[in-house]
């Protein structure tokens, strides 16, 4: 006989409450539910937290409402997992998270005082090293992509103070990281050019541009991935162009692209 389905709640705690019970049902009665682990659900929740990536970059609410539903899903699963091994439940999750804010917030639940959010940063990293770790930086994930860990890592140590006074200081240090980048191609015999440093020299001037992207309030990722799409969208016309006019892109020569190229601009 099928179960009854919880109805839908007019509150959030009520919502939180038909979301918990839906779990114990598939966990206990769906053949697919009954065999995840942690280690299985892993890449899925990656996907879905990419996914919503995707859907804020794209301003698409009602997608951003559906993967901050996909994600909640994952985080009562992986309790619900470790609720039956008796590690941990949903109840500790929440209770955690809240003593850390609270922790964490001693300006509004103490009587730290702050001025500004670097202030605020900086009593948070200091918070951290009291409780125990051993580095502002330990907190980095190291599965982190490079792009977001060189910003990540930028953040942490602009926290305890380690930062450039001014943004003219950074954009020196880029132009420095630059001219050491070409200087190691800047040869004769391109034979000489030693490639494990060249490459060592190109990651330094990638991190130096990356800070001066947190120094004036970029965040580099999101810049590159919608560079990224606007240049899929620009490629996807020169394609569309190309086939409408009955050519192959390996038959037309750059010159020609390029007139679609620029078409593709303006659209």
């Amino acid at each position: 006989m099928p179960l009854t389905a919880p109805i839908t709640a007019s509150n959030p705690s009520g919502a939180f409450e038909r979301l918990l019970t839906i779990m114990d049902d598939l966990r206990m009665n769906c053949p697919w539910d009954k065999k995840q682990t942690l280690e299985s659900l892993r890449h899925l929740t990656i996907e879905e937290t990419y996914e919503l990536s995707d859907a804020i970059l794209s301003g698409d609410m009602d997608e951003i409402k559906k993967e901050l539903g996909d994600i909640m899903l994952h985080l009562v699963f992986y309790s619900r997992i470790a609720s039956e091994t008796n590690d941990f439940n949903i109840t500790g999750v929440l209770n955690g998270i809240c003593d850390k804010l609270i922790n964490r917030h001693t300006h509004i639940y103490s009587d730290t005082e702050v001025s500004n959010e670097d202030d605020v940063k900086r009593n948070w990293e200091q918070i951290k090293l009291k409780e125990g770790n051993k580095s502002v930086l330990g907190g980095v994930p190291a599965s982190l992509p490079a792009l977001v860990k060189a910003s990540r890592i930028q953040e942490k140590a602009r926290g305890v103070g380690f930062d450039w006074d001014n943004k003219d200081q950074v954009w020196a240090k880029v132009e420095e990281e630059l001219q050491e980048f070409k200087d190691e191609y800047n040869v004769a015999d391109e034979s000489a050019i030693d490639h494990d440093k060249a490459e060592g020299e190109f990651g330094d001037l990638l991190f130096s541009l990356i800070n001066y992207a947190r120094f004036i309030g970029i965040n580099p990722e999101d810049a590159l991935e919608k560079t990224n799409r606007k240049f899929i969208k620009r490629f996807q016309y020169l394609e569309s162009k190309a086939q409408e006019n009955g050519k192959q892109l390996h038959d037309m020569n750059l010159a020609e692209m390029d007139v679609f190229w620029e078409e593709a601009k303006k659209v």
